[in-house]
């Protein structure tokens, strides 16, 4: 029987004490590691960043196995805070794929050991290339930091495997730097949540703080109105028709004159007038809430619950009735 058939020693049985016990230990080994990275943090964390900022092309995320994992997030995180960013296999590099790096580039090669042969064979083409090469490694003499422009030090004193073999410690090490050098540079480009959210439309924050009013808003003939010397009975069915609860009042010129809502029927017919003869400027309510197309759908949200209404009139920049909007409108949008 060869090695490879050779079946696999017995497991011992499960002891969920030992479990407990090694997933404690293990948590207790990063968060040391973790914390000893910080004093390792001084000139080539701060030149790294420095160099990123500079950058007049993109940065390059390299590593192999482990470290390539991690890169591969690493990139996606620079890329999604402001810093673009992608992820190139050194072994794809090798064959063809170092066609992506530019001399404008800044090249971020993670590696624990620094003496990975996929990285070692491609740093001399990278450094002939004239991009800036940042070693992010736990060798600090190892052939990556020789070679390299500028280190980061992602030393960590024991891996949390018992076997002291997987990387485990050094991936958190390099996984939390790659978050510090995002961190530090959304911060030094003035990165803010508006322009995260241009990163991430599709997600809960790209709807709240881009989507306007204008994207939402029922318009055209879907927007109840009527003119102020509208007769009652056609008011009605002009509310009841566009289905909103309510409708606005506009003057000959296009603008709002005032809005009549369900609340503001209900409470004529609780006084007994005689509705019959009334006419829209008569009952309309002379001040509603307005929000403009160019305002954001969250803004539109905050004010239904500050006023607490379930529909907005919209208008434009001239004041004219533009559209309408409602809360199940910024439901079905996600927004809120």
């Amino acid at each position: 029987m060869d090695a490879l058939s050779k079946p696999l020693s017995a497991a011992p049985a499960f002891d969920p004490a030992r479990a407990l016990e090694l997933a404690r230990a293990t948590l207790d080994i990063e968060a040391r590691a973790l914390d000893a990275l910080k004093a390792r943090q001084g000139d080539g964390f701060v030149a790294a960043v420095r160099a990123m900022l500079a950058c007049r092309g993109r940065v390059v995320v390299m590593g192999m196995g482990k470290s390539g994992h991690v890169g591969r997030k690493v990139a996606a995180t620079l890329a999604s805070t402001g810093t673009p960013a992608f992820f190139v296999h050194p072994g794809e590099a090798s064959h063809g794929d170092l066609g992506m790096v530019t001399t404008g580039d800044v090249v971020l090669a993670i590696s624990n050991s620094g003496e990975s042969d996929e990285l070692g064979a491609i740093v001399p083409a990278i450094r002939r290339l004239g991009a800036t090469l940042v070693a992010m490694t736990g060798g600090a003499d190892s052939s990556l930091a020789r070679l390299a422009d500028i280190v980061i030090s992602s030393a960590v004193d024991q891996e949390a495997c018992p076997l002291n073999l997987a990387p485990t410690a050094s991936t958190t090490a390099q996984m939390a730097l790659g978050d510090a050098l995002a961190v530090a540079l959304l911060d030094a480009r003035g990165f803010r949540e508006e322009d995260f959210a241009r990163s991430h439309p599709g997600g809960s924050l790209g709807r709240k703080l881009l989507m306007h009013v204008a994207d939402l808003m029922r318009s055209g003939d879907a927007v109840p109105r009527v003119g102020t010397e509208t007769a009652m009975a056609a008011m009605l069915h002009e509310m009841t028709k566009k289905g909103l609860g309510f409708t606005a009042v506009t003057s000959a010129d296009g603008s709002v004159a005032g809005i009549f809502t369900d609340g503001d029927l209900r409470r004529l017919i609780e006084t007994g007038a005689d509705l019959r003869a009334r006419l829209a400027r008569e009952v309309m309510h002379p001040s509603p809430k307005l929000i403009r197309t160019d305002a954001l759908a969250v803004d539109a949200a905050g004010m239904m619950e500050q006023h607490r209404v379930t529909g907005l009139l919209v208008v434009d920049a001239e004041g004219r009735l533009a559209g309408a909007i409602n809360s199940n409108d910024l439901m079905r949008a996600k927004v809120i």
